[in-house]
């Protein structure tokens, strides 16, 4: 299509860019089905759809309504990721969310209303003397938290409570014993926005965890354990401990 200028028109060239689009338009959608081009320079009404350089026009279909659809359907399509996305999740806790078999050699410890048995978190005593293991619950205490537990429990004789801090939301015996929470304290403890001292114990039970590990026979590992040593992500844990602010939370 030429358009030829006449220097009595009044009409700007940028005003005759504009008079081009409009007709590449209109010519694509006459054709029932076709492709309409628009320009980054467009400047309709039609949003998102002005930055796509092509879009299908369905027969009958208008240039708005074609907006439309495609708007739903990246709708749709985004609702249906998110839901892969949660299901995919649902599924690797449902793999790693358990301890497995307890290995012939590391204690056992049968525990509550249901007798469910755990890894004895004693270790048969061969954790460092930062630890204090509560027989009361089958739960480690370290650092400071060890300090405190273990003089609670000696004093009255009666079951410590767990700190309240988000770590032992994660990992309810101290001491990760299933990967699923293994996972979730790595995530936390790499996270800079979490609590520096939430941070420093992260540390601290993962680094105790890892030395007892590689002092193990290997017959003697447990799943989470052999997820600790021999997964990439775990290996070189860098210390948080920066100053004597920090060390509060490992000596009191």
């Amino acid at each position: 299509l030429a358009v030829v200028v006449v220097t009595t028109d009044p009409r700007t060239l940028e005003q005759y860019d504009g008079l081009i689009e409009t007709q590449q338009k209109a010519a694509a959608a006459s054709k029932g089905k076709g492709k309409v081009v628009l320009m980054l320079s467009d400047k309709s009404d039609y949003g998102e759809l002005s930055s796509v350089h092509e879009q299908e026009l369905e027969k009958g279909e208008s240039v708005a309504q074609c907006f439309q659809r495609v708007q739903y359907n990246k709708k749709l399509a985004a609702k249906k990721a998110r839901k892969a996305k949660a299901e995919a999740a649902l599924q690797h806790r449902a793999i790693n969310d358990f301890s497995g078999h307890i290995p012939d050699g590391l204690g056992v410890k049968v525990w509550g209303l249901l007798n469910v048995e755990q890894l004895n978190s004693c270790f048969r005593g061969a954790l460092s003397n930062c630890v204090y293991y509560s027989v009361h619950n089958n739960a480690i205490f370290i650092g400071a938290d060890a300090n405190q537990a273990a003089a609670f429990e000696y004093s009255v004789h009666q079951q410590a409570k767990m700190p309240a801090s988000l770590v032992y939301k994660f990992v309810p015996r101290s001491f990760p014993h299933t990967p699923y929470e293994l996972e979730r304290l790595y995530k936390h403890y790499v996270n800079k926005h979490a609590p520096h001292c939430d941070r420093v114990v992260m540390y601290l039970l993962m680094n105790e965890l890892l030395l007892f590990v590689q002092k193990l026979d290997k017959s003697l590992l447990d799943r989470t354990m052999r997820a600790l040593l021999y997964d990439s992500i775990y290996r070189d844990l860098q210390s948080p401990i920066w100053n004597n602010e920090d060390m509060d939370f490992v000596v009191p």
